[in-house]
């Protein structure tokens, strides 16, 4: 019988795929304290992962770990080094997000472009008479939106841009030209002059050495002064004291931050004050239909790997 460790609870539609198998057990932990962990891990074969920071010391506790399960897309809490050194499959939930984030991002543009709640606010103040004085706002339409990085959310992002008819850009040196005209986008191969004639930057890369600060003070000056910067991926892209100095002196329009370089980020983070920012607490993944399918396809991702039939595009080739 295969047992599993569940970290941090999963939608119900997880754990009920393993309750219909009779050769799998599982456990759900809360309490992540090292030393609890520790217990619980040792003679696990299976591991789901959210968002704790998954080490050398607790991927060595058990011998017979075959595969670690996250519960998302990313794995930059995964110590993939060991991961591969000890032979563990590590696995994504690559179909599961995609719709959710590239909502997320729409609704972060709109919330930029026509300013959060400032027509709300005026209403309910009692200013209504006072609108003529309040800044216009921009529209979507016909503006340039490069979206870096074009995997699942990238491909569902560019329909939904598509559809306010802006004129989408597409930064990702791993896919053919052929296949982002298909999807409606035109392919850039140079990002540093691509964000140039941008009016709308979405990032959607994976953090690595080549990604980490990517945005930085010289790539933030050289954007127009009507450009939104949205990030949805992985807070380590933008160089935060770069970004809070760049709005303050108006080189962009406004941001809008899914997640953070510190997550919680520290309460001393100016950029926290900026007025210029928009800000979610990482959870652009987080609606109903989005944790559903992220608990099923945790789950059946270890179900399938001990059945041998784990489905390729969930791997993460190390």
């Amino acid at each position: 019988m295969k047992k599993v460790l569940i970290i941090q609870n999963i939608h119900q539609s997880g754990i009920d795929l393993l309750k219909k198998r009779k050769d799998f057990k599982f456990e759900i932990i809360e309490n992540l304290d090292i030393e609890n962990l520790k217990k619980k891990l040792i003679d696990v074969d299976a591991v789901s992962l959210k968002t704790l920071k998954f080490d050398e010391e607790l991927i060595n506790i058990s011998k017979k770990l075959k595969i670690i399960s996250r519960h998302g897309v990313g794995y930059d809490n995964v110590n993939t080094a060991v991961v591969k050194n000890n032979g563990i499959q590590l696995t994504i939930t690559a179909k599961a997000n995609a719709v959710s984030v590239a909502e997320h991002v729409i609704f972060m543009i709109l919330n930029i472009s026509k300013r959060k709640n400032m027509y709300h606010d005026t209403v309910k103040s009692g200013k209504f008479t006072e609108r003529s004085k309040l800044p216009k706002t921009i529209e979507l339409w016909k503006k340039n939106i490069l979206i870096a990085g074009f995997g699942r959310i990238g491909k569902s992002l560019i329909k939904r841009c598509l559809g306010f008819e802006m004129n989408v850009f597409v930064y990702d040196p791993f896919i053919p030209e052929k296949e982002i005209k298909y999807y409606g986008g035109t392919k850039v191969e140079d990002f540093i002059q691509a964000v140039k004639d941008m009016d709308i930057i979405s990032l959607h890369m994976p953090l690595n050495e080549k990604t980490k600060n990517i945005i930085n003070q010289n790539l933030l000056k050289s954007m127009k002064k009507n450009c939104i910067l949205i990030n949805a991926a992985r807070g380590g892209l933008i160089n935060e004291t770069d970004l809070n100095e760049a709005l303050n002196r108006g080189d962009i329009f406004g941001a809008g931050l899914d997640v953070f370089e510190k997550e919680p980020p520290e309460k001393n983070n100016l950029l926290l004050k900026n007025d210029k920012a928009f800000f979610s607490p990482h959870v652009a993944t987080f609606t109903e239909e989005c944790m559903e399918r992220m608990g099923k396809e945790t789950i059946q991702n270890i179900i399938d790997f001990f059945d041998g039939k784990l489905d390729k595009s969930m791997i993460v080739k190390l």
